[in-house]
């Protein structure tokens, strides 16, 4: 079996049909058909059980599709590899971000439009646990997530701590400074993770501290309908500061919350062992520089 031949299987795999697969392929069916079975002979073995026009994979399969995946993986990284040798900066960076951390990202796409106009970029929006699942099958390069993120086999940067803020609807009548407990009688708005442990935690676990149960009458995993739902008046919402920077702020006040202990991190991270390209690797220098890729805010 050769490179052309996996690619064929990992296509009809996700296709599900040889026919749709053959024209994702831009070729016709009969030759297709005959490259898997030549696949199943010299493997020994079905790596797809019939069901009327569609495919179920065998155990045999599973296994193919998964080693091919990753065969194929590092196949199209040693090729830009040695594309890149000797090189300038090129091709599509790959790049996911949750949405309250993309405040991170126009300033350095700027940069980079300026300095480097061979390189595009393809960005990826999702909570830290579905980045996490890109970057491990090596769909993106790069992600801006914020922890904790639970995974031994990514490398990460970690960035200043972002203090969190009460936003609430611009008629409410709340002071610019509160203290924790005045939390205590207002209807919350919080982000909550698809999986895993984040700010959703961190603010409970907080207003428990200071001796409150908060009143949660709804929980999202998007910022953008949080801050919504705040505009419309429903509640009130405590977010990292940085988020506002990523969404408009008409309809909304922004109060500090001075016995605020808690404070959200957020970190790049990248696959340890994936090749980075020059792309990725001068992104992530820009996080060790100044503060002119994010106004206002030091990395």
């Amino acid at each position: 079996m050769d490179i052309r031949q996996l690619r064929y299987f990992v296509t009809i795999v996700e296709e599900g049909q040889v026919t749709r697969a053959a024209k994702k392929l831009h070729m016709a069916q009969p030759p297709l058909s005959q490259q898997l079975k030549i696949m199943e002979d010299e493997l020994g073995g079905k790596l797809f059980d019939r069901n009327g026009r569609n495919l179920e994979l065998t155990e045999s399969g599973k296994l193919l599709y998964k080693k091919g995946l990753e065969l194929l993986s590092f196949f199209e990284e040693t090729l830009i590899e040695v594309k890149e040798v000797g090189e300038g900066l090129k091709g599509i960076l790959a790049l996911g971000s949750v949405k309250t951390c993309f405040a991170y990202i126009p300033g350095r796409i700027r940069y980079f439009r300026k300095n480097f106009p061979d390189v595009s970029f393809r960005l990826v929006e999702g909570d830290t646990y579905r980045l996490k699942e890109s970057l491990l099958n090596r769909e993106i390069e790069l992600a801006i997530i914020r922890l904790p993120i639970a995974s031994t086999e990514l490398s990460s940067i970690e960035l200043t701590p972002d203090p969190f803020v009460l936003v609430v609807p611009e008629d409410w009548s709340i002071p610019n400074k509160i203290k924790m407990k005045y939390i205590a009688s207002l209807p919350l708005l919080l982000l909550h993770r698809v999986s895993g442990h984040g700010t959703y935690e961190l603010v409970v676990d907080e207003c428990r501290h200071h001796g409150f149960e908060p009143n949660i009458v709804c929980e999202c995993p998007d910022a953008s309908m949080i801050l919504s739902l705040v505009r419309e008046g429903i509640g009130a919402a405590v977010l990292p500061k940085t988020t506002l920077k990523s969404f408009s702020q008409i309809g909304v006040k922004v109060v500090s919350i001075e016995d605020c202990r808690i404070q959200s991190e957020a970190a790049i991270v990248w696959h340890k062992d994936r090749y980075l390209s020059k792309s990725a690797i001068r992104f992530l220098e820009t996080f060790s520089e100044s503060n002119t890729f994010f106004p206002n805010h030091q990395d």
